[in-house]
């Protein structure tokens, strides 16, 4: 009998030893997972900052804000004065308070656009360039009764044709652009 036990003996050490790897496989793999689990938290939350960082800067930026006048039709300078323009123009204005104040000089705006308009001949209303001039006096105009518009020194600069490197620069405008809706000319 004394030969029974040293052959189960034998038998049984090694069965703890699969099991004593297998703890050990499980632990290490537990480590890993617990590794990772942490890199990932840290690399997340580093991320949720940076898009935090993004948000907030973009809250900074304005949203414009666009605001359209009825529209216009308005004799032109051309000479017998038979031609006439039907214009419709639509502002961008840097936000709803901005359009807000607007609103309450559009009269005065109307007007002023009105005047503008009806000093350039068919012609010059044709061409790009008289276009894009028009956009622009019509931004000074809308500006001026905000308080925005361009300094006397620069308006003075731009009837003169002074070179556009020796003009003043111009205040920033609570009207970011000037668009056409549409522009008819008969």
């Amino acid at each position: 009998m004394s030969a029974k036990p040293s052959a189960t003996a034998p038998a049984k050490e090694p069965a703890k030893e699969p099991a004593k790897s297998k703890l050990v496989l499980i632990g290490a793999i537990v480590v890993v997972l617990a590794v990772l689990a942490a890199a990932a938290f840290l690399f997340l939350n580093a991320r949720n900052q940076e898009g935090d960082e993004v948000q907030a800067s973009s809250a900074e930026v304005l949203v414009p804000t666009f605001l359209p006048l009825d529209n216009m039709v308005v004799n032109l300078a051309d000479p017998g004065g038979d031609r006439f323009v039907q214009i419709g123009i639509t502002l961008e204005l840097q936000d709803d308070k901005t359009a807000k104040v607007v609103k309450q000089y559009l009269p005065s705006i109307r007007n002023g656009v009105l005047m503008l308009v009806s000093q350039r001949s068919s012609e010059e209303l044709l061409a790009r360039e008289g276009k894009e001039k028009l956009a622009a006096d019509i931004r000074d105009e809308v500006s001026r009764p905000l308080g925005l518009g361009a300094a006397p020194a620069a308006r003075a600069a731009s009837d003169d044709g002074a070179d556009e490197t020796q003009r003043p620069r111009r205040r920033e405008s609570a009207v970011r652009r000037v668009l056409f809706s549409s522009f008819i000319i008969q």
